[in-house]
C-alpha cells in the first residue's frame, strides 16, 4: 500500500504555505505544500544555496497569492545540526517563521529495517510542521536559537576543552614513545624538556634513536602550540577580552563565588546550560541528560539509566562539579546526602549515586541563579 501525499489541513493554516528543508552538505531537498495546491512538492538546490531557497520560496508564494487571491504566509522548518543557526536567522530576517525541530524527538517507524531516504524526512518534517501548528502536544521539540552574543561568548569555553583534550593526547603520545625505548618520561609539558631528554639513556648507555628523536621533538613542538594557545585563550576569558552578554556575566560570577567552581567551570556551566530560561527542575535535569528514563509496560518495570539527551558538554561538567563539589563543600547537604547514600556501598552503587549528585547540583545552581537561594550547608568564596 502506497501512502498518500497528500497533506492534513491544518486548522487555521489554510492560507499558509509550509516549508521543510533537509539540510546535507552537498544538497538541500527543500519539501513544501502551499495552498493553491492539494500535495506536497520537492525541489533540491545546492547545499547552502540560502539565495536559491528565498527565490523558490518567493515564486511559490507569488503562485499561491495569484490564485488564492491574497499573500499567503511562509512557515518553514529544519533539523538542527551541522549548519547551526545562521540559515534561522537568515529565514527570519526575510520574513519567514522558521522552526527548528530536535531531530531525536521526530517520532519515526519502530520496524527493525525502516526504509530513510531524503525525500522520505522531507516529508517527515512537512507533516510534523504542520503537526505542530495544529497545536499538537509534543509532536516534537523545539531548539531554542540562541542570540549571536550567546552562541559566540561559548566559543572560548569549547575552545578550551578541544585545547584541553588535545594536549593530552600530546603529552600521552610522547610518554608511549619513550615507553618503547625505555627512557624515562619526565615532564613535557616543561619548555626546556628537550634539553632534559637530551642528557637521558636507555638501559645500554645509549641516546634516543635519531628517527625516534625526530618523531618526539615534531610532537613536542605541537604540545608547546597547544599550550601557548591554551595560555592565551585562559588569558583572554579572564581579563574578558570578548564581548560577553551582561546576564552571562552576572551568573558566571555569581557561581564564581561558590566554592568548588573555578572560573573554567564557571564559563563552561554559564555558557553551556544557564544562558537558557528554564521553567522547572525537570527541564534542567532533561537538559542536560541527567534525567531518568524508565521502562515500563504491563508488568515490566525496570530503569534504564539516564537519559544521556541534552548537551553532552554540560552533562560532563556536572559529573565534574559532583566530584568537587564532594571535595571543596563536605558540609553542605548534599555532600551529606553522598555520604549517607554511599556509606557501605559498592563501586556501581556510588557511580550511581555520583550522578544523582550532580543532577541535584545543577538544579540547585538553577534556583541559586534565579531566586538567590545558596545550596543548603555551601560556603562562599572569602
Amino acid at each position: 500500500m502506497q501512502a498518500s501525499t497528500t497533506a492534513t489541513p491544518t486548522a487555521g493554516h489554510n492560507g499558509t504555505i509550509f516549508v521543510a528543508v533537509e539540510l546535507s552538505q552537498k544538497t538541500w531537498l527543500v519539501t513544501l505544500h502551499s495552498p493553491d495546491r492539494d500535495r506536497m512538492s520537492r525541489h533540491k538546490l545546492e547545499g547552502g544555496d540560502h539565495a536559491g531557497l528565498l527565490e523558490l520560496i518567493e515564486k511559490v508564494r507569488k503562485r499561491a497569492a495569484d490564485k488564492l487571491g491574497s499573500m499567503p504566509r511562509v512557515v518553514s522548518c529544519y533539523e538542527a545540526g551541522y549548519d547551526g543557526f545562521w540559515l534561522h536567522r537568515l529565514l527570519e530576517a526575510a520574513g519567514i517563521m522558521n522552526f527548528v525541530f530536535d531531530p531525536a524527538s521526530i517520532a519515526v517507524e519502530q520496524r527493525s529495517r525502516r526504509t530513510k531516504t531524503d525525500r522520505i524526512d522531507g516529508e517527515l518534517l512537512l507533516r510534523t510542521l504542520m503537526a505542530h501548528l495544529r497545536g499538537e502536544p509534543r509532536v516534537v521539540r523545539i531548539v531554542r536559537v540562541p542570540s549571536v552574543a550567546q552562541e559566540d561568548a561559548r566559543r572560548s569555553s569549547r575552545e578550551r576543552d578541544r585545547l584541553v583534550k588535545e594536549q593530552t593526547a600530546h603529552t600521552n603520545r610522547i610518554k608511549a614513545l619513550l615507553r618503547l625505548a625505555g627512557i624515562a618520561v619526565g615532564s613535557p609539558r616543561r619548555g626546556n624538556w628537550l634539553d632534559w631528554l637530551a642528557k637521558q639513556r636507555d638501559w645500554q648507555g645509549q641516546p634516543l634513536s635519531p628517527h625516534l628523536l625526530a618523531e618526539v621533538t615534531r610532537e613536542h613542538a605541537r604540545l608547546m602550540l597547544v599550550r601557548k594557545q591554551l595560555a592565551a585563550l585562559e588569558q583572554a576569558q579572564a581579563t574578558r577580552a570578548c564581548a560577553v552578554p551582561e546576564q552571562t556575566v552576572e551568573r558566571q560570577d555569581r557561581l564564581e563565588r561558590l566554592k568548588a567552581l573555578g572560573p573554567a567551570l564557571s564559563t563552561t556551566l554559564t555558557h553551556e546550560v544557564f544562558y537558557k530560561d528554564f521553567h522547572n527542575r525537570r527541564q534542567v535535569g532533561s537538559y542536560v541528560g541527567l534525567a531518568p528514563s524508565p521502562w515500563q509496560s504491563g508488568g515490566i518495570d525496570r530503569e534504564q539509566g539516564i537519559s544521556k539527551a541534552g548537551n553532552p558538554r554540560a552533562r560532563v561538567k556536572a559529573i565534574e562539579l559532583a566530584w568537587l563539589w564532594l571535595r571543596h563543600q563536605p558540609d553542605s547537604e548534599l555532600s551529606g546526602w553522598f555520604r549517607t547514600r554511599t556509606a557501605n556501598a559498592g563501586k556501581r552503587a556510588r557511580r550511581i549515586a555520583i550522578v544523582a549528585l550532580a543532577r541535584k547540583l545543577i538544579v540547585a545552581l538553577w534556583r541559586y541563579l534565579t531566586t538567590g537561594l545558596v545550596p543548603a550547608g555551601a560556603t562562599m568564596k572569602a
